[in-house]
């Protein structure tokens, strides 16, 4: 059983961040960029290769233009006090690890593991959180 929340949702009005991880050493927050719009759901726009449909409409696009959904994910190592944004193939990488432990429940340690791989690539100084 994990001691941290796991996968836990926070609960935003605007549903664009998402605490997915929290323990004492690294916090997991899902960002949706511009994916929340009207036409897709927050849950719909996190998957690879979904599209939103923009505010701009055209004659060939009459109910907007469509868009890739854009989100990311930040990994915040409390120990360094730093953290890393993933977006792009990054982002799209880091959510086939989420899969996986969705279905293959991990031990903390091995999330923390695979957060500490992570966060090497962590160059900013948390200022602010």
């Amino acid at each position: 059983m994990l001691t941290p929340c796991l996968f836990l949702k926070a609960l935003h009005k605007d549903h664009r961040m998402h605490t997915l991880y929290d323990s004492e050493t690294f916090t997991v927050t899902h960002m949706l960029a511009n994916a929340q719009s009207q036409n897709m759901s927050p849950e719909a726009a996190s998957g690879p290769g979904n599209t939103a449909l923009s505010d701009v409409k055209t004659d060939q696009y009459p109910q907007g233009v469509p868009m890739l959904a854009r989100h990311g994910f930040e990994i915040v190592d409390k120990r360094s006090g730093k953290e890393v944004y993933l977006d792009g193939s990054w982002a799209e990488l880091f959510q086939q690890h989420i899969v996986a432990w969705q279905v293959n429940m991990p031990t903390q340690e091995e999330v923390e593991d695979t957060l500490s791989q992570y966060a090497e690539l962590a160059q900013n100084p948390v200022l602010v959180h």
